[in-house]
């Protein structure tokens, strides 16, 4: 996939941006405050996900203005497409001249991974940050997943709801809640399954990425917490069962359902200890970087796309043999990284480099 052209209306302090990128290398540069995190954000919300900075449409907006409005073209699955991007009071898209129903109705066709410096959460935070690195990424090389987590998390607020709703009684309803519990291990162990297959090639991918990036110093690991075995749907539907009804009680007094793949998590570790405790901050982006190109590696082995890799403020910590890494890997992909001063990235001789300034990009 390469994006051919990239128009912001109203996004954010951007009043009006065009851009006709490089195939290759995308230097946006700027001070601090200036807006290029923002160019970033609206190259990402074309994916048809949430901003990776906020949640409420209002926060994408400029002041002073009702709605903002992205337009990009882009070549993929063997084609030009274009795709617009409404930002109101909901977002409204529209693909190839088609008004969608939802935003998400582009995952399939747009594909992009981005780094930025919320994205050291998956390390250093707790395990919802590590749970939605694996929800994006199994979303955007499996749309329907996308549809299977988020009726499986329905289920799980139908069921917690039922738990605030009798109480105590629930102990003496138990045959209540089966339907319930029957639909959470349904769905449950098909997201399960896809996050232990997804993990295992991410695993392999990212030690080898990180091996490079560190020039072999560290040894970075990692697993889903459910299970380090490759084990059947019908395997992982018996445990989830088993574990529902050991954790009924404590689910009662607390009024939240405590087992299933809404509470899971990856263990990562550097040299054999816990990664969140043990590794310094360098070793903490790197990891994080390593988890983020192998996604793109992964999503280009199974779709044949070659997502846009966006990366915000990504070398800021990183020694020059890690930068040399990074650049070396990013070779012949699409990408946009966001610096305040381009002068080590240009040493690479080629692409394009555009400055932002007060919210106006302007291409040197």
């Amino acid at each position: 996939m390469k994006i051919l052209s990239h128009s912001s209306f109203n996004f954010r302090n951007i009043e009006k941006a065009n851009i006709i990128p490089d195939p290759e290398m995308n230097i946006i540069y700027g001070e601090n405050g200036q807006g290029k995190t923002n160019l970033i954000e609206s190259i990402w919300m074309m994916t048809g996900f949430y901003s990776f900075r906020a949640r409420k449409n209002v926060q994408l907006i400029r002041q002073g203005s009702e709605e903002a409005k992205i337009e990009t073209s882009f070549y993929s699955c063997g084609r030009e497409q274009t795709a617009s991007l409404t930002i109101g009071n909901k977002k409204e898209l529209t693909l190839n001249g088609v008004k969608e129903e939802s935003p998400r109705a582009i995952m399939g066709s747009f594909y992009a991974v981005v780094f930025s410096p919320s994205t050291l959460g998956i390390v250093r935070d707790g395990p919802s940050e590590r749970r939605k690195l694996l929800d994006i990424a199994l979303s955007l090389i499996k749309p329907n997943y996308a549809l299977n987590i988020s009726r499986y998390l329905r289920v799980v607020d139908q069921r917690n709801v039922l738990l605030r709703k009798f109480g105590e009684k629930s102990l003496q309803m138990a045959d209540y809640f089966a339907p319930w519990d029957e639909e959470l291990i349904n769905l449950g162990s098909n997201i399960i399954k896809y996050r232990l297959d997804y993990v295992e090639k991410l695993a392999e991918s990212s030690k080898e990425i990180y091996s490079g990036i560190s020039a072999d110093r560290e040894k970075f690991d990692f697993y889903y917490s459910f299970s380090k075995e490759n084990i059947s749907v019908e395997e992982i539907k018996e445990r989830l069962r088993k574990e529902l009804e050991k954790s009924f009680e404590s689910d009662i007094k607390r009024a939240y359902t405590g087992a299933g793949p809404h509470t899971h998590d990856l263990a990562l570790t550097l040299d054999g200890r816990d990664a969140r405790l043990y590794a310094s901050q360098g070793q903490q982006r790197s990891c994080a970087l390593a988890m983020k190109l192998s996604e793109a590696s992964i999503i280009e082995k199974i779709t044949g796309e070659c997502p846009a890799v966006l990366l915000d403020d990504v070398m800021s910590e990183l020694d020059e043999g890690r930068q040399t890494f990074i650049l070396n890997f990013l070779d012949s992909r699409q990408v946009f990284i966001t610096c305040c001063d381009p002068s080590t990235l240009m040493r690479k001789g080629k692409g394009k480099v555009f400055e932002v300034k007060d919210g106006a990009v302007s291409e040197l």
